[in-house]
């Protein structure tokens, strides 16, 4: 009788180390301040898991971690993906964490008033490789895409990467990229947008050109419906546009100093009516001042080198302006 007591006690005082050693094992490994990140590749086991994270110091016991893992129905369910780990995260924050998908992201960002290649150089830039951003610009690979309905045959997708912030995982392809930039470039050119840029003579992708060029002329969102009207009242004249960053963006394309100078097919000094493509992407500030242009009769403008763009009715006035406001920057 004595016997069987000791046994059960010893199986107690055991049972006891054991779930002091388990308790305190499935406890924070430290006070927080070590940072670890954890790529989970699809495949992985918890029991490689449990090793990356031992080692990184993330967690005190491998074997505590698949108990734990196991008892509390964890077990084979991680969601593959990045996650943000510290030593400050029990076994259940962790397991909490990387079953239920909260996976670590980032933004991947496309800033208005961007050139196709300056697009692709931040692309790179923000993590993906060249030869993934280069093969995600294709554009025969959104040839059904709403937003590229009216793109004539051959051309790129400048000017129609919408300008946004995309929040993405280290697992996000560069193409979801594009395509996510592509639908809000859908959603901007709806149905009433689309009939109001054919209210002004334009096809869409006219549209698009245009906006492209008053985006970048001027960023005051006052001056664009004039600027817009400027323009406009330009083409149904048949005159000249006379925009520099037509001419620099046509330098660019062929690695030449950008000038307004620069001999081209986008200089607007020199060639009548809009280029062959857009100059850069659009914000919905540009579009919409095609669609909705100022109710003024101005032919010309200028930005001065305070900022501030003035408008002209005649050559006289505007050559005025310009030699008055403008003595460093037309000098570019």
């Amino acid at each position: 009788m004595r016997s069987i007591i000791a046994i059960i006690i010893l199986f107690l005082v055991l049972a006891g180390i054991a779930w002091s050693w388990y308790s305190n094992n499935v406890q924070p490994a430290g006070d927080g301040s070590q940072q670890y990140s954890l790529v989970i590749s699809p495949g992985e086991t918890d029991q490689q898991v449990a090793i990356e994270l031992k080692n990184a110091g993330i967690i005190k016991s491998i074997d505590a971690y698949r108990v734990f893992a196991r008892i509390n129905g964890y077990q084979g369910s991680m969601v593959a993906g990045e996650y943000s780990l510290n030593n400050g995260l029990s076994v259940n924050d962790i397991l909490q964490k990387i079953t239920g998908g909260e996976v670590e992201t980032s933004l991947v960002t496309i800033l208005p008033g961007s050139r196709l290649s300056q697009i692709r150089e931040s692309l790179v830039e923000q993590g993906f490789s060249e030869a993934e951003v280069d093969s995600a610009l294709d554009p025969s690979l959104y040839a059904d895409h709403p937003a590229l309905s009216e793109l004539p045959e051959g051309a790129n997708l400048e000017g129609y990467l919408f300008p946004e912030s995309f929040r993405v995982t280290n697992e996000t392809p560069v193409e979801a990229v594009i395509r996510l930039s592509l639908d809000e470039m859908a959603l901007l050119l709806n149905a009433e947008r689309r009939a109001g840029i054919a209210s002004q003579g334009l096809t869409t992708h006219e549209g698009v050109i245009l906006a492209s060029i008053v985006e970048e002329e001027v960023s005051n969102l006052d001056d664009k419906p004039k600027v817009a009207q400027v323009f406009l009242k330009r083409l149904n004249e048949n005159i000249s546009l006379g925009s520099d960053p037509t001419a620099r963006y046509g330098a660019s394309l062929y690695g030449l100093e950008e000038t307004v100078f620069a001999d081209t097919e986008y200089n607007t000094r020199t060639n009548a009516g809009l280029t062959p493509s857009p100059i850069s992407n659009v914000s919905p500030s540009s579009l919409d001042a095609v669609i909705n242009p100022s109710n003024t009769e101005y032919l010309y403008f200028v930005s001065g080198d305070d900022g501030i763009t003035r408008f002209s009715f005649t050559l006289e006035e505007h050559e005025r302006k310009t030699a008055e406001f403008c003595k460093e920057l037309c000098l570019l």
